[in-house]
């Protein structure tokens, strides 16, 4: 279960409770579900009882009681506490990872949109101007905002207008010098207040070049599934432990990043994970802030993981090592993160190439 679907179950859990006439409406248009901070339980928590509890006219634990009933039976969640005035904490069940990598894969180009704007009617005004990366930075909002349900479109004469600071040289010229990846990558990668870079570094094919990073990641990834498909291994995700040393990590590291493991398969598997199941909510996030840039950012940190698992854990057998159980969720593993990677930097307007 993913953060966002984990939002959705709480919330369709409040919406049962108000046709039940357990609480009185209105039904929130969004629960938040955040990871537990160190200390705390469980490896989510939410707050929505707190806020509630106003509106109701009743404390925020009897809130929380009352929506902990219509949850705690959910598949993929193995517990739900109430702690302090009245906060939900939730561990997910030990099949989470499994369930991950099978919804990532069982809708690729779909995976991290969903319905959270859905009945949200949002209009931009046209950018003005020449400067490509107003025009550039409210489409690529629009496609978030889509992907999200919401209705979003460029209308002359709208009140909302995104500003972004500008990047200084002409589509055309941009263009010329970048080329159209390099090119959408500079002017939404930094954060709209940021200045943004266009110069040929963007184009250099080594680490210290975050694009190339991504798309390198992605390379890597498909050439991972293709070899393994040569060696007759399935992509197939058997966890909840399918890697040496794996065991559940601490209640605020749901998928264990934080353990050594056995020469580290465990931290660097989890850790991939992790960056894989925030890929909703990073999405969400920056359609709802108007901020594709913390897409971008993202991709950086899952291309980092991905790259990382992929050093340590060793995906694929060596020599006369025979496939096992641990290969095949490897090639699981490296499908899903080039899943995410692929669809991220396509709704960034940026080609995923499969050869790099």
């Amino acid at each position: 279960m993913t953060p966002a679907e984990l939002s959705r179950t709480v919330r369709r859990a409040v919406c049962r409770a108000v046709e039940d006439d357990v609480l009185p409406g209105p039904v929130p248009e969004r629960v938040t579900v955040e990871r537990s901070r160190p200390g705390g339980r469980g490896d989510y928590a939410s707050n929505v009882a707190l806020r509630l509890a106003g509106p109701a006219g009743r404390p925020p634990r009897e809130i929380a009681e009352i929506l902990r009933s219509r949850v705690d039976t959910t598949r993929g969640i193995a517990r739900v506490e109430i702690t302090g005035p009245g906060f939900l904490n939730f561990t997910l069940g030990r099949d989470g990872r499994a369930g991950l990598v099978r919804t990532i894969l069982g809708d690729p180009a779909r995976y991290g949109h969903g319905d959270a704007l859905a009945g949200t009617a949002v209009a931009f005004a046209p950018p003005p101007g020449g400067d490509p990366r107003a025009r550039l930075w409210t489409d690529t909002v629009v496609r978030l905002l889509r992907g999200q349900g919401a209705e979003a479109a460029v209308v002359p004469g709208a009140a909302e207008r995104l500003t972004v600071v500008p990047a200084g040289i002409g589509p055309d010229g941009l263009l010329a010098r970048l080329g159209h990846d390099a090119a959408h990558w500079a002017l939404l990668r930094p954060a709209a207040h940021d200045r943004p870079y266009t110069g040929p570094d963007l184009l250099v094919q080594r680490e210290s070049n975050a694009l190339f990073r991504v798309r390198y990641a992605h390379a890597r990834a498909r050439a991972l599934v293709r070899n393994a498909a040569h060696l007759g291994i399935p992509s197939r995700y058997t966890g909840p432990d399918p890697y040496p040393g794996t065991r559940p990590g601490p209640s605020h590291d749901p998928y264990g990043a934080g353990l050594p493991g056995r020469d580290g398969t465990a931290r660097a598997a989890a850790a991939l994970l992790t960056a894989l199941g925030d890929h909703p909510a990073v999405l969400e996030a920056a359609a709802r802030l108007r901020a594709p840039d913390r897409l971008a950012r993202h991709l950086e940190h899952t291309a980092e993981a991905f790259l990382r698992f992929q050093e340590i854990c060793r995906p694929l057998p060596l020599g006369d090592e025979k496939p096992s159980a641990a290969h095949s969720s490897g090639t699981a593993l490296a499908e899903a993160a080039g899943a995410v990677l692929a669809g991220g930097l396509s709704l960034l307007g940026i080609d995923a190439p499969e050869h790099l």
